[in-house]
């Protein structure tokens, strides 16, 4: 019999994102859920393509889930490695950048896209090049750093699988502002949970360290970003700043606990 299983080496194909953001849907369907976004720059493996669409597996976080085949680049395996083993990972630090192209047109950038092989103010993606003068991030900075980053996205609107200053969820703000520290994390809340270190007091919690709240039924489903003075930023309607204590998350606003805190964890 004729063996039809696919060579994985042969015929994976590999592809970048050249759009400011794309959706990553559950299902291959324009009215599918989005379950995450990819950014400017962001790499990855296509493990099936079909007419339209194509399910990927992200380079950085292994996420995987449905994209528009018009709205990716195709690029060969060796890029794709080259891109896997560059280190000095450099990311767009401002909320909005504008990169410009070869032919002189503008495109713009969102916070945490990837600039590969930034060089100089330049770099390529699939062969084309672009130059960019605005602010970057690039190495691991301080955990303090982790808090500023993330005051950078206050009332930025709460989007369920977003990843960008127009529309964020909670595990996806916690995920860039450490990226853009030099640290990875997985993308889902409860993933994220299960690294690091417990803290046993919310008195031990410093700037950057994270914390975890559950639901009814025990299951992590919400993550955000310890402050100072017993604060915390989290994305939850939009990005804002609320009290933190043994509880849970204590909303001034409406004067009541918005979240049930389960544990405190330092990365």
């Amino acid at each position: 019999m004729r063996n039809t299983r696919r060579n994985n080496d042969v015929d994976m194909r590999y592809a970048i994102c050249p759009l400011s953001v794309v959706p990553v849907r559950s299902e291959p369907s324009d009215t599918a859920e989005i379950t995450t976004e990819v950014l400017f720059g962001e790499f990855f493996k296509v493990l099936e393509r079909r007419a339209s669409w194509s399910r990927i597996r992200l380079a950085h976080d292994g996420y995987e889930g449905w994209v528009s085949n018009k709205q990716y680049a195709e690029i060969d395996k060796q890029q794709y490695d080259d891109l896997c083993a560059d280190k000095k990972e450099v990311f767009c630090a401002q909320s909005v950048g504008v990169c410009k192209k070869e032919d002189g047109t503008s495109l713009p950038i969102l916070i945490g896209s990837r600039l590969p092989m930034y060089a100089d103010g330049c770099f390529s993606i699939a062969g084309e090049k672009y130059s960019f003068d605005g602010y970057v991030a690039c190495g691991k900075k301080p955990k303090s750093d982790i808090a500023k980053v993330a005051r950078g996205f206050l009332n930025a609107p709460y989007l369920w699988g977003g990843r960008s200053f127009f529309g964020i969820d909670c595990s996806g703000l916690v995920q860039l502002c450490y990226r853009l520290c030099g640290r990875k994390l997985p993308r889902d809340a409860k993933d994220q949970a299960q690294g690091g270190e417990v803290l046993s007091f919310i008195e031990e919690a410093e700037e950057g360290d994270l914390a975890f709240f559950d639901n009814e039924e025990g299951v992590i489903v919400h993550v955000g970003i310890v402050l100072a003075d017993h604060m915390i930023i989290h994305a939850s309607g939009q990005v804002r700043v609320d009290r933190l204590d043994q509880t849970g998350i204590y909303n001034s606003q409406i004067n009541k606990y918005t979240h049930k805190l389960r544990l405190l964890k330092r990365m």
